[in-house]
């Protein structure tokens, strides 16, 4: 069964026939008429012999040495919580259970109630404990106004939007029974607070005075002893609730004589709806109870004599009285009903209507440059991954997390990221060149049913720079990401990651960035561009930095004497970004795509799509493999340093075949490479939509 809600009963509260007390009891007659029952599962802890008061029920054993039950108690719930991700968890009457889901950051709904003066309760006695109860709790529920006007005794105000009261209530009965008994009836703790010693005293004189009339106690109190006998009494152990009912149906007379503030009385309500002329006390809750006018002025065993003696001595007083009660019950159980079912159903069933016929809602957790000043704008994946889902009508928020690094904020950026989710609802997150969530964000989202993906744009595979790093970097909590999307094609990897979940990443342009048409520039002097840098963050050169790329472009300068090339980022001449690469791109003919590291399947700097987005010839490593996805009539292939110059000689003079390979290039990049098309693999692979496109890099 698919349980979306959750009731959490006190673990010594008996959810049994015998022997339920009033949590039980109200939990049992909501459920039992409630349209979310089925939906709902009860916890508590009982006792093999014992049966549950309705079937959707889960026993919390808890071990007979347990050091500490209630501990132990809410730990096992918590389990099960983590098992079943309930829309809505429900707890009674015990804050600390309350403050113990808090803690934990459960995604699920909270809604608590209050059986009992919040200030006697340990969790809620304080003003401290009980606003931030009122801070984190949906729905906090009271059993009266008097339960309600203590929690927020000595607090600055004196209700909140999250706070409500829902009286415990009860059906009305069909059959006012005109033959009631002679009999007065004393139900629950025969003790001093509950006015038991005063009613014995009065009782006793009563059935004295008039011998026609009996009466009846069912209760017990271990901790007080008291010694009333009469042969018209009779004293009852603790009675099933339907044998109270039925007793309450049969007798005249109801006796609640508390000295205790009652929090509600649900003893004063029950016997009144069945028809008796139930006397109280005016403690606590017992004045909301029912429409009651025969309360007692003082408690004393001489006051309640005098009223059981009107009630006696006018027979129509005494029928006004329970007639009076039986017709006009004020809480009713199917009102109760239907207002709880909808404060639930407004909680966890989407009634505000959010638009998922346009497209889904994303997340976007990477480095988008505020750092740099956008320096990097046109060589960002981010900001053009970001750009296409939106074209992908996708609703994108952008989150930079290196504003975090930069001021050493770390444990507040998952806080911060589980409020944006809360605030935003996303269906997807999309982790960005990073794997920086702590694992235990990574469960909530998990929980929240919410998709997390991961793209990477550094050498994993085994070989290349920092690639053993960069491995276990993504590898980290990877039973909790979705999909990964990396550079390097998942062919040549060899990781623990499911290599179902590894996707790869083309380099995308976008229409905005890689604009320029090179070829169409007709005053381009240099033969060949590359531009090298030790790092794009970093921003400059590294003299301490061994890069095996200077290698390879010194043997290219010193065996290419009649190339005039334009090499950015070696001899001290420092590399150069955005627009100012734009325009030193543009005096060249033809670019050259070297990346660090052995040439792998696929793998590139992210500068291809620089190049070849904006409509130069570009020379790649065969190794690479993208003569699979482009002809020779839009890119070049070399083989080695050698090969790479004959080429470079054999074009530089030839700018009508220089000019179509890099407009063809352009054409069949954008054609297969665009971030509309790459976008769309990142969305149709995690979120399992239907694909809009033909990714050419999966034939």
């Amino acid at each position: 069964m698919n349980y979306k809600i959750s009731i959490i009963l006190p673990y010594k509260e008996i959810y049994s026939e015998n022997f339920a007390g009033a949590a039980s009891i109200w939990v049992k007659d909501y459920v039992l008429q409630s349209k979310l029952s089925k939906e709902t599962l009860i916890y508590g802890n009982l006792e093999k012999n014992l049966k549950p008061l309705t079937k959707n029920f889960k026993n919390l054993n808890i071990s007979k040495n347990s050091f500490s039950k209630t501990r132990e108690y809410i730990n096992l719930f918590y389990k099960d919580y983590l098992r079943n991700n309930f829309k809505i968890i429900e707890i009674h009457n015990r804050p600390e259970y309350l403050n113990f889901l808090i803690k934990k950051k459960v995604s699920s709904k909270l809604i608590f109630f209050f059986h009992n003066n919040p200030q006697d309760i340990r969790g809620s006695k304080t003003i401290r404990e009980r606003l931030n109860i009122l801070e984190n709790t949906d729905k906090v529920f009271f059993v009266s106004a008097w339960t309600k006007k203590k929690f927020f005794e000595n607090l600055p105000f004196k209700t909140r939007s999250n706070c409500e009261i829902l009286y415990p209530s009860i059906d009305k009965q069909n059959i006012f029974y005109k033959s009631k008994k002679k009999q007065i009836v004393f139900t629950g703790k025969l003790n001093s607070s509950k006015g038991y010693d005063l009613f014995g005293e009065a009782i006793i004189k009563i059935l004295n005075k008039f011998p026609d009339w009996k009466a009846i106690v069912a209760g017990n109190e271990p901790r007080e002893q008291y010694d009333f006998k009469h042969k018209n009494l009779k004293i009852y152990p603790w009675l099933p609730h339907n044998k109270i009912l039925n007793l309450y149906k049969h007798s005249s007379i109801s006796i609640v004589p508390s000295r205790w503030e009652e929090p509600f009385g649900r003893t004063a309500m029950e016997s009144a709806a069945y028809g008796c002329a139930t006397i109280t006390s005016q403690k606590g809750g017992l004045l909301e109870t029912f429409d009651n006018d025969l309360f007692l002025n003082k408690l004393s065993a001489n006051e309640i004599l005098k009223k059981i003696s009107f009630l006696i001595k006018n027979p129509q007083k005494l029928k006004f009285y329970q007639r009076k009660n039986f017709d006009n019950p004020i809480h009713l159980i199917k009102n109760l009903v239907a207002f709880l079912d909808s404060v639930k159903i407004n909680m966890y069933k989407k009634n505000i209507f959010i638009n998922k016929s346009i497209g889904p809602k994303i997340l976007h957790i990477s480095n988008f440059n505020e750092k740099n000043n956008q320096r990097l704008f046109n060589i960002s994946i981010a900001s053009k991954l970001t750009n296409g889902l939106i074209r992908n009508k996708c609703d994108v928020i952008n989150f930079s997390y290196r504003n975090y690094l930069s001021q050493k904020i770390m444990p507040k950026l998952d806080n911060d990221i589980l409020e944006i989710s809360k605030n935003y609802r996303p269906d997807l997150i999309l982790l960005g060149h990073n794997n920086i969530l702590k694992r235990n964000t990574l469960e909530i989202f998990k929980n929240k049913k919410k998709k997390v993906a991961l793209w990477y744009e550094d050498h994993v595979a085994n070989y290349g720079p920092n690639w053993k790093s960069n491995l276990n970097l993504i590898e980290k909590n990877n039973d909790l990401i979705d999909n990964y999307f990396i550079t390097t094609h998942p062919s040549v990897i060899k990781t623990k990651i499911k290599k179902s979940k590894i996707n790869f990443l083309p380099i995308p342009v976008d229409e905005n960035i890689e604009y320029l048409k090179i070829y169409e520039n007709k005053n381009r002097y240099k033969d060949l561009f590359f531009a090298l840098s030790h790092g794009v963050n970093f921003g400059g050169l590294r003299s301490s930095t061994n890069d095996e790329r200077e290698v390879f472009l010194n043997k290219l300068l010193e065996k290419g004497k009649s190339i005039n090339f334009h090499v950015l980022g070696i001899n001290n001449d420092k590399p150069r970004w955005n627009y100012d690469f734009y325009k030193e791109m543009m005096i060249c003919k033809m670019s050259l795509n070297l990346s660090r590291g052995k040439p792998l399947k696929y793998a590139s700097s992210n500068r291809i799509a620089s190049y070849i987005g904006n409509g130069i010839l570009t020379f790649i490593n065969k190794e690479v493999g993208f003569q699979r996805l482009f002809s020779n009539d839009e890119m070049v292939f070399y083989r080695n340093e050698n090969d790479l110059i004959l080429k470079i000689l054999e074009l530089k003079n030839d700018m009508k075949k220089i000019n179509k390979i890099s407009k063809n290039g352009k054409r069949r990049y954008f054609e297969i490479f665009n971030n509309l098309i790459v976008s769309d693999s990142i969305l149709s692979k995690t979120l399992n939509s239907s694909p809009k496109y033909k990714y050419a890099w999966e034939k």
